[in-house]
């Protein structure tokens, strides 16, 4: 018997060398873990450390629209998360970049659109010991007070959990803004592409359902019942919530009035008989119990308190829906907190609504209806004026006609004078097709928002845009030209800020600091790129021009001549403006 001890030895052949295992970098797992988890977009500006990441992942099949400025690219990212529910990408170059778009984080966080900030950044070791790096900035602690979360990632195989933490942070609970940090050296980062693959997470149910208490329900139920004036106030939250079915269901079946914020206009047309948008004033002072779905008691409705809410008819009831618990109480004692997801609560109020449920008061209904007829004919008959210049009204009438026909159109508004009567004039008919300045009511989101509204619905967009709130993203006509997005921008021209009349008080030489160059053509700003300018001095010509703007899917700027006199200061908040106040 031998063994192999007893084997003679031969002499072997020298084994094959294995292949080489094929390998990734951080530049293709940043790309694959977005991909994997549905995100196909990226709105940013290319520079050091991020110029070959937007190369490679529109090489890979994903769109990169890139913006002349950081922060409009960053508002872009937020009007994407609001209108498809998934986090909006932008992304920026390190520190002066990172920091044009975190103004657009911020506002994101305050408006709860869930968006997540990508930056570039320096090394970690060099910032640490300030030892002056390119564009040295510690970026992860300047943007922790702005955003819900932040991040970073150090190293290649942490890339899929880094960025499913971002997108999980990103839309659960109160949806808000998210910065994740990626320094430069990590995109050069490789392993082997197997175990990459592999390390990559796809989020499930990002979003979780958070159902209500079903005490908390009968409660809810049980003051709403006991109302005699109930009113139910619409919330840009019931907007994004997509429980659109839910929500009409909720009001028709149980009668009640009801009034949307701006941006949660069209949840149900503003046409609809139980709408008491053109009666607000008297709405919010009588009602006795208001139900609000998606809606803060902020500033935009007077912290819930005062002679807005008929301070001085009695004590309100309120039943709040919201998905954080902290909300509640904040400005007001809440009767009913409805804590939990917005579709989820929404349906627990229908389930208790059945047979046997009384309407509102005939008397309460048929009050909101008379003032509504009646606010409604004097702004007609407004409307119906054409005087020339035109003033915001007969040019707002112009848009008002054109998404009438055109419901599907997505609106973009924002400025003093110009956003606050296209709020009232222009009536919408479907759900999330009115975006403004929200809840900080900041100026510059008008042409990211434009983008990004004809990028992710493929809809014709309408601008309407003061010249002041235009001045802040103008240059970004040349990015709706470079991508040939169907964005139509109305910009009403009348010279300044608020109006262009203000003189010099000291009596110098330089214009006021509200007045602009008088005759600006903002026109041809949109020719300069390939687009088309069009001035409208009338009702007619400007009509006119929507209506071959909209037919033609081409970018358009319709430089809208208005009457430098028609504005008024701060629009219709003046009593946040002080100064205006002291200045007699």
């Amino acid at each position: 018997m031998s063994s192999v001890l007893d084997t003679p030895p031969v002499a072997l052949a020298a084994a094959p060398s294995a292949e080489p295992r094929p390998l990734t970098d951080g530049f293709h797992l940043v790309i694959d873990a977005l991909k994997l988890n549905g995100i196909d977009t990226i709105y940013g500006l290319p520079g050091i450390p991020i110029t070959d990441l937007t190369r490679l992942a529109q090489a890979e099949g994903m769109r990169v629209i890139s913006f002349r400025h950081e922060q409009h690219a960053g508002n872009a990212a937020a009007a994407a998360g609001f209108l498809t529910g998934k986090p909006g990408i932008c992304l920026t170059v390190s520190a002066p970049g990172f920091l044009n778009g975190l103004t657009a984080l911020a506002n994101a966080t305050v408006n709860c659109f869930p968006m997540i900030l990508v930056s570039g950044s320096s090394e970690r070791e060099i910032v640490d010991l300030q030892q002056g790096d390119y564009e040295e900035m510690d970026q992860l602690n300047a943007a922790k007070p702005f955003c819900k979360a932040a991040f970073r990632i150090l190293h290649a195989q942490d890339i899929g959990i880094g960025i499913a933490r971002a997108i999980r942070s990103a839309v659960s609970g109160r949806p808000g803004g998210v910065y994740l940090d990626l320094p430069a050296k990590l995109f050069s980062q490789t392993m082997d592409a197997v175990a990459g693959r592999n390390s990559l997470v796809k989020v499930v149910d990002a979003a979780p359902r958070q159902l209500p208490a079903p005490d908390s329900v009968q409660r809810a139920l049980e003051v709403i019942k006991g109302a005699k004036r109930p009113l139910i106030l619409l919330g840009k939250g019931a907007a994004y919530a997509r429980a659109d079915a839910e929500i009409r269901a909720l009001v028709e079946n149980s009668g009640i009035p009801y009034l949307p914020m701006s941006m949660a206009k069209g949840l149900l047309p503003d046409t609809h008989p139980q709408s008491a948008g053109a009666a607000r004033s008297y709405a919010l002072a009588e009602a006795d119990v208001v139900v609000l779905v998606g809606a803060r008691l902020n500033w935009l409705l007077s912290h819930g308190k005062g002679k807005t809410w008929g301070a001085d008819k009695g004590a309100k009831q309120f039943v709040q829906i919201d998905i954080a618990p902290t909300e509640i109480d904040s400005n007001v004692p809440i009767a009913a907190p409805l804590v939990g997801d917005i579709g989820s609560c929404v349906a627990a109020l229908n389930a208790g609504i059945g047979a046997g449920w009384a309407k509102p008061p005939a008397a309460w209904v048929g009050a909101i209806a008379e003032r509504r007829d009646k606010n409604l004919t004097k702004m007609a008959a407004t409307l119906a004026l054409d005087p020339a210049p035109m003033n915001f009204h007969s040019a707002l009438a112009a848009i008002r006609d054109l998404v009438k026909q055109r419901p599907d159109a997505v609106i973009v508004n924002e400025g003093a004078n110009t956003l606050d009567f296209a709020r009232s004039i222009v009536d919408m008919y479907e759900p999330r097709k009115r975006l403004d300045c929200g809840t900080w009511g900041i100026m510059g989101i008008g042409m990211g928002f434009s983008v990004a509204a004809a990028v992710e619905t493929g809809k014709p967009v309408i601008a309407i845009e003061g010249d002041s709130a235009f001045g802040f993203s103008g240059m970004e006509v040349e990015t709706i030209c470079r991508y040939n997005l169907p964005v139509c921008i109305v910009v009403f021209n009348n010279n300044g800020v608020y109006k262009g009349t203000d003189v010099n008080l000291s009596g110098g030489a330089d214009p006021a600091p509200t007045v602009f160059v008088k005759g600006s053509r903002y026109d041809l700003m949109m020719e300069a790129f390939g687009g088309k300018g069009v001035v409208a001095r009338t009702r007619q010509e400007l009509a006119r021009a929507l209506d071959e703007a909209v037919a033609s899917g081409r970018p358009t700027l319709i430089n809208a001549i208005i009457d430098e006199t028609a504005g008024t200061e701060s629009g219709r908040i003046t009593n946040l403006n002080p100064a205006k106040a002291a200045i007699k």
